[in-house]
């Protein structure tokens, strides 16, 4: 159980969350909702004991298992099942294992005699801690999230960064932790993963706090709603479901609409009165009263609710270009003994709209690294043509320098501009005053999500690179995105799990990974988006 007390959170001047205090509790399964930068990234590290309070006290009895929004691995030579297995410690004993079993078939007496008399102790101690069992259990867990075997033979580098967090959260779910605090958990999972996933949250015996902007997930799993208004910087708790919820603050809403009309009302016509009987001394006082009596009446009223700000989005304006600004010729991509594709070709002309489908480790993000030159392949070539301005989006933000605040990221994508213009800018994306100066480091996923799409904005692009651009965002946002995605008149080459972003492109011609096989797009491939 996790228990918040009178927990204050702030970023610099700005208060993200008033002191409050609540419980996550076992079979609490709750969804914190609010828009992109409202907090919720913030608030769920500190529940997990990895961000700083202002104020207040966290307490944590028993396991958290936590999903950071951007999971970063340490050793990338661990194996995939390694990494699963280190929740349990069984990592350290399995490692032990195989390097004994090597040592029964030394040539040497003495190892051999010492391995064959220290494997039963290890087996044993394997066993006890649930070791085949859990190997079971692991292999299961990772297979319905879309990891099959070869892949949890890996070693983590080799895995793709969809793959890594697939890892990442099988990892979580095999831990056994009392409570979860999870942090966009369908990002990078297939249709088929994010329904076994439903159906194994929805069943969880302990406490629950998930952050998603996956609507059927929410409606299916909580079964109670904390919203973090970013406009009042309160975490309102609703002990209802998504449905109920809903319906819960639609009906509320109307309350106080009907409430302060007849409040406006009644005080419009006492401060009428007053000014009338105002000019007659004898009751000057009288109406001086009145006027006291209509301003009680307003201020006793509960605040409306703002809308949520969003961010307003408009695709560059494409640089001139010739022709085919972008080609690429043969290429093939292999990490260590791992072949991921070999032999793609890929003309992009100008104004054209390419999809990248393939199941995931099949190589799509890997392929647009190779185009924006991020990677360099093993074979083949990507041409530059005439007057290309590449725009490149990448699912983990690596575009974006942790070490420099919000305001110095888009400067530097950005030289030409004043820094007016520049704070301009990044106040169309919501980051004013304080938030323009915070460092990157801290963002939210969203909010670098909206920091990625600012340097976009600015970078007169003629050809835009696009890795899963609706990852991370509050339907608002995302709705925003798309409307720009379907307005711009440059070439999109795009990888993305989202089948309304796929609508709003409106492509031409899909990719299909690993082996390349290039066709014009039809309607038969749109089922294929969700699984891909």
């Amino acid at each position: 159980m996790i228990s918040a007390h009178d927990v204050e959170l702030r970023v610099g001047a700005r208060v993200l969350l008033q002191p409050t205090s609540f419980r996550v509790a076992p079979g609490d399964r709750i969804g914190l909702v609010g828009r992109n930068g409202a907090g919720k990234t913030t608030l769920t590290k500190a529940l997990a004991g990895e961000g700083q309070l202002t104020a207040g006290r966290i307490t944590r009895s028993g396991d958290v298992g936590y999903l950071p929004q951007d999971p970063r691995t340490g050793d990338l030579s661990q194996r995939a099942l390694d990494r699963i297995f280190s929740v349990r410690g069984l990592d350290d004993l399995v490692r032990r294992m195989r390097d004994t079993e090597g040592q029964m078939a030394s040539a040497d007496d003495a190892t051999r005699d010492q391995a064959l008399e220290r494997y039963p102790k290890l087996e044993a101690r394997f066993t006890a801690a649930g070791g085949y069992a859990a190997e079971s259990e692991a292999a299961r867990i990772a297979a319905n999230l879309g990891l099959p075997e070869r892949v949890l033979e890996q070693p983590l580098a080799t895995l793709s960064g969809g793959q890594r967090r697939r890892v990442e959260l099988a990892r979580i779910l095999f831990s056994g932790a009392q409570t979860l605090l999870l942090d966009e958990p369908t990002n990078h999972l297939d249709a088929d993963s994010i329904v076994w996933l439903r159906d194994f949250l929805s069943v969880y015996p302990g406490g629950l706090l998930v952050i998603s902007h996956d609507v059927d997930l929410v409606r299916t799993v909580v079964n109670k709603v904390f919203h973090l208004d970013a406009n009042r910087s309160e975490l309102d708790q609703y002990n209802l479901g998504w449905d109920a919820y809903l319906a819960q603050r639609e009906a509320d809403e109307r309350r106080r609409k009907r409430e302060r009309a007849n409040a406006e009302k009644k005080a419009a016509a006492l401060l009428a009165q007053a000014d009338r009987m105002r000019a007659k001394a004898t009751k000057a006082v009288a109406a001086q009263n009145m006027a006291r009596r209509a301003e009680r009446l307003l201020s006793g009223l509960e605040d409306q609710r703002a809308a949520d700000k969003v961010a307003h989005l408009r695709f560059p304006e494409p640089a001139p270009c010739g022709r085919t600004p972008l080609t690429a010729t043969g290429l093939s991509k292999s990490y260590g003994s791992l072949e991921v594709f070999t032999d793609v070709d890929l003309a992009v002309d100008r104004g054209s709209r390419v999809v990248v489908l393939g199941l995931n480790g099949a190589g799509k993000t890997t392929l647009l690294r190779l185009l924006a030159g991020v990677e360099e392949p093993d074979t083949g070539t990507v041409q530059p043509g005439h007057g290309l301005k590449l725009g490149y989006y990448a699912q983990e933000h690596e575009t974006l320098d942790t070490t420099m605040t919000v305001v110095e990221n888009l400067r530097h994508a950005a030289p030409d501009l004043t820094d007016t213009q520049v704070r301009s800018v990044l106040g169309s994306f919501l980051f004013s005053g304080d938030d323009a100066d915070k460092p990157t480091a801290v963002l939210s996923g969203g909010e670098k999500t909206r920091l990625a799409l600012a340097v976009l904005v600015v970078s007169a692009a003629n050809v835009l690179l696009l890795d899963e651009p609706t990852n991370n965002l509050d339907p608002a946002s995302r709705a925003e995105v798309l409307g720009a995605l379907h307005r711009y008149t440059g070439a999109v080459v795009m990888v993305t799990h989202d089948e309304g972003a796929v609508e709003a492109l409106a492509p031409q011609r899909v990719v299909l990974l690993p082996d390349g096989d290039e066709d014009l797009w039809n309607d038969d491939y749109a089922d294929l988006v969700s699984l891909a």
